[in-house]
């Protein structure tokens, strides 16, 4: 029988670890070699959606594959959370992560099956877009101050919408209520669309809504936006007074946008990822489309300044959901 040195025996395990590292990287290199999954946590129309169909088809060209937009709507986008978070972390299949169903709904739903913090691979912040304070035009109502005096005139029969239970909408009504010291009644959507029908039907007063799927409306009129969520004014809306202004102090409720998978991605993946989005939201028209939307993308450049963000983030939600003591109901 022949017998292997412990010498021979070692080289052997070096070549093949040093042939799985190979394979590996030849991996990474081939990155993707099939269409990639792009899930929405929200019904389409709504500002998620809308910014994830301006980036897909630009970064599957990028990236040489593919990406399609997903649609799984429901319970503030925790339903497409959940299904990204116990995804292959092989990424092929990724969430636009959200501020509702990544820093806000867990703390507030019961049934959640994820955690925020540690279930989800930071890849790339896309931006925020603000709230805007949005009622029907025909409404007598064209300011926060005589929306209040009429919500105080009428004690407990306003009502506002928003795109579920624990949703950057929800607690913006609620806070808003709390600020103004007002009582309003919420009711939830799956999603901003239907939000924006019955509104825009009068079955419901007001939203607390993304500026993207309330854009079109406000500028024909049918609906009219009476205070936004940004430091400043926005020159898409010059005529659109911040909370601040209008002295809604202390109003910090933004959603912003996220490209996320589930943990484990291998940072080689992560990063051509990032590049990709990068590169796609760096195109001059991409660029004219999310800037009409109100994307601000200002905020962290890389993968791990994203992942200091969201421990931020989560905190902060964690705080407020706290304060203004939301439950599911």
């Amino acid at each position: 029988m022949l017998h292997k040195s412990p010498k021979f025996m070692l080289r052997g395990l070096i070549a093949l670890a040093l042939a799985g590292t190979s394979f590996l990287s030849i991996a990474q290199q081939a990155y993707p070699t099939k269409p990639i999954r792009l899930i929405v946590g929200f019904a389409p129309g709504g500002g998620t959606d809308i910014v994830a169909r301006a980036l897909a088809p630009k970064m599957g060209e990028i990236l040489g594959q593919s990406i399609i937009v997903e649609n799984k709507s429901g319970a503030a986008g925790t339903i497409g959370a959940d299904l990204v978070a116990k995804a292959n972390p092989d990424g092929y299949t990724l969430l636009v992560g959200h501020s509702n169903s990544n820093a806000i709904a867990p703390f507030v739903l019961t049934n959640v099956q994820y955690n925020p913090a540690t279930d989800f691979t930071p890849i790339t912040y896309l931006g925020y877009v603000p709230n805007v304070l949005v009622v029907k035009a025909s409404l007598p109502v064209n300011s926060v101050a005589q929306l209040i005096a009429l919500a105080k005139a009428n004690p407990g029969q306003m009502t506002y919408g928003s795109s579920g239970i624990g949703s950057t909408q929800h607690l913006a009504g609620a806070l808003f209520a709390k600020i103004a010291g007002i009582q309003l009644n919420h009711v939830p959507y799956k999603g901003s669309g239907q939000a924006i029908i019955d509104l825009l039907g009068g079955q419901i007063t007001m939203n607390f809504d993304t500026l993207p799927p309330n854009l079109q409306q406000i500028k024909e009129g049918s609906l009219k936006a009476l205070a936004i969520s940004t430091p400043k004014r926005l020159p898409i809306l010059p005529n659109v007074p911040t909370f601040g202004e209008v002295g809604i102090v202390g109003f910090d409720v933004t959603n912003w946008y996220s490209v996320m998978g589930p943990k484990g991605m291998d940072p080689a993946v992560v990063n051509k990822i990032d590049h990709a989005v990068k590169m796609a939201m760096a195109d001059p028209q991409i660029k004219k489309t999310l800037d009409a939307q109100g994307l601000q993308p200002e905020g962290p450049a890389t993968p791990a300044a994203f992942s200091l963000f969201l421990n931020a983030e989560l905190a902060k939600y964690q705080r407020l959901v706290k304060s203004l003591n939301i439950k599911a109901e």
